[in-house]
């Protein structure tokens, strides 16, 4: 911060883990953290016991105020939020939708964190829609927020690339620490007077749809390079899976697309590469190599120790083995 700017006082709305980089980052920062917004605490786990979210957990643990409203809609939560007089609100995967009037209500508006490179993935899956497209570059936006879907002016960007190695779990954790870094930068230049807001194009705009589990499923008819795609953009949930003929699940976490191509039929087992991982023949004549997996019932493991404790025969379908 420069000597001219005042530390201000910043009401976070946020949930998941991916907002914690941002919340901590914040907390060590001039600012004032006056109170934390988040999703009501849910049943979870075997015991399905309640548990606050790991934004709720953090605020707490930081003696920050922590509330859960059903909706920020109803006027009791706005005269609530209009109470505290913050300058600005700072919004990372919270899960409401603020309507206009409570984004009016601080000093400096609202800013998002959102984890793509607007306009390109609005909405609530941009890391999983971004590998599953084949998307080479993706990053983090600071975005003004609006009543609309992401539709905001812009005032910060940060890029990574996508690596053929990336899942949406390695994906999801770098892009946590950069939207953390992106918004941290942002409010610097909103505490200044030096953001330049931005419109967003109307061209190249693209909705990330929420993820169904349903929609994990692998054809193995379809061609290596969208199915190695799909493996990694819902790895590690909700884990794209192979239906067994057995009724079982098995899912692939995963995989590498090997180079040549098979004459067997899709969806054959064609042996174990030299690195121990599971190869199978796709639609396309392309080989894709399995290489985590997770049996029904069994925790992730490597192909190689799946195939060691249940040996596959080669020229078969995997579907009748697994």
């Amino acid at each position: 911060m420069t000597d001219k700017a005042k530390p201000l006082n910043i009401v976070f709305m946020g949930s998941p883990d991916f907002a914690c980089p941002t919340l901590q980052a914040l907390i060590d920062s001039t600012h004032n953290i006056i109170h934390v917004l988040t999703q009501p605490p849910r049943a979870a786990g075997r015991g399905m016991a309640e548990q606050k979210t790991p934004i709720a957990q953090l605020a707490e643990r930081h003696n920050i105020p922590v509330s859960w409203p059903i909706s920020v809609r109803d006027e009791e939560a706005k005269k609530q939020l209009e109470a505290l007089k913050a300058d600005l609100f700072v919004v990372v995967a919270y899960g409401l939708i603020l309507p206009e009037e409570v984004l009016a209500l601080p000093r400096l508006g609202a800013v998002n964190g959102h984890a793509s490179l607007l306009p390109r993935w609005r909405g609530a899956a941009p890391i999983q829609r971004a590998i599953e497209a084949g998307d080479i570059e993706t990053g983090t936006c600071a975005m003004m927020m609006e009543e609309g879907l992401d539709t905001g002016p812009v005032i910060h960007t940060q890029t990574t690339p996508i690596t053929q190695d990336d899942t949406a779990a390695t994906l999801h954790d770098r892009l946590a620490d950069m939207t953390a870094r992106t918004l941290c930068e942002a409010i610097e230049l909103l505490a200044n007077g030096a953001a330049i807001p931005i419109s967003q194009s109307e061209e190249g705009v693209t909705y990330a749809a929420k993820i169904q589990k349903a929609e994990a499923a692998l054809d193995l008819e379809k061609d290596v390079v969208s199915l190695k795609r799909h493996i990694h953009a819902f790895s590690p949930f909700p884990g794209a899976f192979i239906m067994g003929d057995s009724g079982k699940r098995f899912k692939c976490l995963t995989a590498r697309i090997e180079k040549g191509h098979s004459t067997e039929k899709a969806g054959t087992y064609v042996g174990q590469s030299d690195d121990g991982g599971l190869s199978v023949s796709c639609g396309d004549g392309g080989v894709l190599t399995l290489l985590d997996v997770q049996p029904a019932g069994k925790k992730p493991m490597l192909a190689a120790d799946y195939l060691r404790g249940k040996p596959l025969a080669i020229g078969h379908s995997l579907k009748e083995q697994i």
